[in-house]
């Protein structure tokens, strides 16, 4: 079977800048600057995440500087105008935070940044204290995996385990990440279940399955 997924805490970031509650509004726009981060998480007493701070919870500040909305445009944009006067952390972030736990499979962390339409989630404990930072590009990250090793992998744990028989009549090919499985199977029902583990190995972009029907003979090499 396919090897155990990645976790969040095998590429979250471990260090990470936080601000509290009281953090005055230039003091989070110089953090990000320095860090060079696009958003922030706010922290309490030893470590909690209460919310997270980001450039668009600051850019009505700039929105809203010398404008006058009328009442249809303040009613429908009240948030954003409470954040434009806003001045402490407290008042900007939104809360409560987007967060994963450090066991969270990377497709898990994934489908949390595309439903809630956030770019990087703080990693918290059972308490919620803060533990890393995830970000999309992090996710990204089982990508740079060689084609050689999702080829042993793919190898080792799919073709040797659903074809024992086979397997050494079964083509690999992985280019950039495109898995291309040829040959002939006695048994081509669970061809739907090899393009399935295999896409459950990481850093595989897509698959490609050319496996047909063996013909049957006397001795089809699978012992049976």
């Amino acid at each position: 079977m396919p090897e155990t997924p990645h976790i969040v805490s095998d590429v979250m970031t471990r260090t990470v800048v936080a601000v509290g509650r009281d953090a005055p509004f230039k003091e989070i726009v110089r953090t990000m600057e320095q860090w060079k981060v696009s958003a922030i998480p706010v922290l309490e007493g030893e470590g909690r995440v209460i919310g997270v701070v980001s450039e668009a919870d600051l850019l009505p500040k700039e929105e809203f500087r010398d404008s006058d909305p009328n009442l249809f445009e303040q009613r429908r944009r009240l948030s954003d105008l409470a954040k434009a006067g806003a001045v402490t952390a407290e008042e900007l972030m939104s809360t409560p935070a987007v967060t994963v736990h450090p066991d969270a499979t990377l497709a898990q962390a994934a489908r949390i940044m595309a439903v809630r339409h956030v770019k990087r989630l703080p990693v918290v404990d059972d308490l919620g204290l803060l533990q890393g930072i995830v970000s999309r590009g992090d996710l990204l990250k089982v990508f740079l995996r060689a084609d050689e090793d999702i080829e042993e992998e793919v190898r080792r744990t799919v073709v040797a385990y659903l074809f024992p028989g086979s397997s050494h009549a079964i083509h690999l090919d992985v280019h950039e990440g495109v898995v291309t499985l040829r040959g002939q199977v006695r048994d081509t029902s669970l061809v739907p279940v090899a393009v399935r583990l295999v896409r459950a190995v990481e850093g595989v972009v897509d698959v490609e399955p050319r496996l047909t029907g063996q013909s049957a003979g006397p001795d089809d090499g699978d012992g049976r």
